[in-house]
């Protein structure tokens, strides 16, 4: 893949994570205030804090996925975008086009089967 294709594929993810995350701020804090947590009862402190776990897992995935496509564009830079970090081998374009901040081919994904 050419670096202008490479590059404009990882923008338009950090456009779209950056987006996903502003929505996120956008609506507002999860944590309930001292005042709720003492007008609601358990089963609502319960299912209140399950939502808090969800989107406080949420938003570690968006910030992950940013983290990695910041590693990928400094990967661009330095000219090393588009290889695995394992073995070298050159990643394939579908791969690339499909997860524009993979730094493994299909043989070293993250949870591919052993060769």
């Amino acid at each position: 893949m050419d670096d202008a294709r490479a590059r404009s594929l990882l923008d338009d993810e950090l456009r779209r994570i950056d987006h996903e995350l502003a929505d996120r701020r956008a609506g507002g804090p999860l944590r309930p205030d001292e005042d709720d947590r003492r007008a609601v009862d358990e089963a609502d402190r319960a299912s209140r804090e399950t939502e808090i776990m969800e989107a406080d897992l949420a938003e570690g995935t968006l910030r992950e996925q940013r983290r990695r496509i910041d590693s990928a564009r400094a990967r661009l830079d330095r000219g090393e975008y588009g290889r695995c970090t394992v073995c070298g081998k050159d990643i394939d374009d579908e791969r690339l086009i499909a997860r524009p901040e993979a730094d493994r081919c299909r043989v070293h994904a993250e949870g591919a089967a052993p060769v």
